[in-house]
C-alpha cells in the first residue's frame, strides 16, 4: 500500500468538503472544486481528517489510494491558500500586459499573441517582463502556464524566451571557426 495514502489530509478552518460514493467535492475562500473518486478507493471524513482506504488488497487499489489521497490534499490547499506559477520574459523588447482575462505577449513574432484565461485561472503582471498566474486548481494552473510557456521556449544559444522563475537553461556554445 502507498505510504502517501495512509496519511491523512486535515481540514483547515473554513474548508467545507462533501464526500459522496462518487466525487468529492472541496469548498473554501477561493472557489469550489469537484474530483470524481476512483472506484477501488474509498474516502471517510473522521473528525476533520480525511481517510483514504483501498477497497481491496490489490497492487492498483494501494497505489491509487496514494494518488487520490495527493489529489485531494491539492484541492483542499488550492481553496484554501491557492497555487501560482511565476513566468519571466528574457529577450530585447519582450513585454507582458495582463488585460482582464486576457494575457497580452509582445515576444518577437511580427504580431502580438493574445492567451485567453480559463475560469477560476487569474492572471497579473508586476512588471513588463514578469507574468503570475493564480488559480485553485493546480492542474490548471500549471497546464495554463505551459502553454504561456510554448509560445516562445528559451532558446539554447542566448536564452530568449520565456521561462519558469525556478528554471535554469543551460547556454550551449557556439560553433567554432
Amino acid at each position: 500500500m502507498s505510504r502517501v495514502g495512509k496519511m491523512p489530509v486535515a481540514i483547515p478552518q473554513g474548508v467545507d468538503v462533501t464526500v459522496t460514493a462518487e466525487q468529492i467535492s472541496v469548498k473554501g475562500s477561493l472557489g469550489t472544486l469537484v474530483r470524481p473518486i476512483h472506484s477501488l478507493v474509498s474516502v471517510k471524513n473522521e473528525g476533520g481528517k480525511l481517510s483514504f482506504v483501498p477497497n481491496d488488497d490489490s497492487a492498483a487499489a494501494g497505489a491509487m489510494s496514494g494518488t487520490v489521497r495527493a489529489l485531494v490534499a491539492n484541492m483542499v490547499n488550492g481553496v484554501s491558500k491557492g497555487f501560482e506559477r511565476k513566468l519571466n520574459l528574457v529577450g530585447v523588447g519582450f513585454r507582458a500586459q495582463a488585460q482582464g482575462q486576457k494575457l497580452n505577449l509582445q515576444i518577437g513574432f511580427s504580431h502580438p499573441v493574445v492567451k485567453d484565461m480559463p475560469a477560476g485561472v487569474k492572471v497579473e503582471c508586476p512588471t513588463q517582463t514578469e507574468i503570475l498566474i493564480k488559480g485553485a486548481d493546480r492542474q490548471v494552473v500549471g497546464q495554463v502556464a505551459a502553454e504561456v510557456r510554448a509560445f516562445r521556449p528559451p532558446e539554447p544559444y542566448k536564452g530568449k524566451g520565456i521561462r519558469y522563475s525556478d528554471e535554469k537553461v543551460s547556454l550551449k556554445e557556439t560553433k567554432k571557426k
